[in-house]
């Protein structure tokens, strides 16, 4: 049986897009013979899973680094082969194994965001070719150095695909393998009920489900509703830019309503109970959320730009629109609200693509032919 050892910066029960994948797919690769071990940044948690997972605390940088650094020697020295989910992580020695990466986004762009060395609503496509100073380009060049080391690259988007290849990954290490849904419990309840249980009145509905930072586009929304003053927006998820966007819906009194962190079942019967769900972000990878509403019947309305076109087909299962045109956008969720039925009852178009089972054959396969 060969050893996989997992290499992530976050890991269940905590939230995040690696979290959720890790969660999903280890148990389906233990059927299929794989034995993993998971070492993760994060405190001890009582979530059971059936495979060894070692949490590393996340004190002062320098010490939680060199902490890292000492457990991953235990698993590489045990490990047939690597996965790693994020870059930067200290995996000291072991280079003997084969390693894979899976990339789901430009780790340096949102650094360089989070610290201010680029401006905040410098978008991810114009960063690969922005300059910038020493900090920005110095970077650039670890985030690419570390992936292009990589024997193999998983990309869940042909857009992602096109991004690694511009960092110099070869052809033939970048695979395109997408991002899939864990099956869910059908909800029985039907929009109807759900809204008279949370005692929403006849008031149309848009539901937005995101970490709350400034690229996902959630301001633009906000304004969308100054000029549509029938419409509610809930806003589902926490973040940093959450002060920002309270303060900008502020005037618009209780047809925004933050919800926060919510678990996923009650995260799903607020999308089921929705109109529509709109994800008008400045950057995408592949977004489970999209994956999600539709699957539940909900139509969405998406920016035109990252993975979404690769999920939403405009006119068909939602809309696309383009990202910045508050006007656009307002069009848009018109265009939503009237075609609604229609939308919903393509909701399934194209979602073959990302079945559990797909994702799983193609990751497994793909990791063996590393042995």
């Amino acid at each position: 049986m060969p050893k996989l050892f997992v290499a992530s910066g976050i890991f269940h029960p905590e939230p995040g897009g690696p979290a959720t994948y890790l969660k999903t797919i280890l148990p389906a690769l233990q059927a299929r013979g794989w034995q993993p071990q998971v070492l993760t940044f994060g405190e001890p948690a009582s979530a059971e899973v059936a495979y060894p997972v070692t949490r590393v605390p996340r004190e002062s940088y320098p010490i939680r680094q060199a902490r890292y650094a000492l457990a991953s020697r235990r698993h590489l020295a045990w490990a047939d082969l690597v996965y790693a989910h994020t870059i930067d992580l200290p995996l000291w020695g072991g280079r003997d194994k084969p390693r894979v990466i899976k990339v789901v986004g430009d780790q340096a762009w949102e650094r360089c965001i989070r610290r201010g060395w680029i401006p905040a609503d410098l978008g991810i496509d114009d960063f690969q070719a922005c300059a910038g100073d020493w900090r920005v380009r110095w970077q650039k060049a670890s985030r690419s150095r570390q992936i292009r080391a990589m024997d193999a690259v998983i990309v869940p988007s042909q857009y992602l695909k096109r991004m690694a290849l511009g960092w110099g990954v070869e052809e033939d290490k970048a695979h395109v393998i997408y991002n899939a849904l864990p099956s869910t419990e059908p909800l029985e309840e039907t929009s109807a009920e759900i809204r008279s249980q949370l005692n929403w009145d006849d008031r149309p509905t848009l539901i937005t489900v995101a970490r709350l930072q400034r690229w996902k586009g959630i301001d633009h929304l906000i304004e969308a509703l100054r000029q549509l003053p029938d419409l509610r927006l809930v806003v589902v998820g926490d973040g940093p830019d959450r002060p920002r966007l309270a303060q900008l819906a502020a005037p618009l009194g209780g047809r925004v309503i933050f919800k926060g962190q919510m678990a996923r079942k009650n995260v799903h019967r607020l999308i089921r109970a929705a109109e529509g769900l709109a994800l008008y972000s400045g950057y995408e990878g592949l977004s489970h959320t999209l994956l999600e509403s539709l699957t539940l019947g909900t139509p969405v309305l998406a920016s035109d730009i990252g993975g979404n076109p690769e999920v939403v087909q405009h006119g068909v299962n939602g809309l696309l629109m383009p990202f910045g045109d508050t006007e656009g956008l307002q069009r848009g969720i018109m265009d939503l609200l009237d075609r609604r039925e229609e939308l919903a009852a393509n909701s399934q178009a194209g979602l073959e693509r990302f079945r559990l089972d797909r994702m799983v054959a193609q990751t497994d396969a793909l990791l063996r032919s590393l042995l």
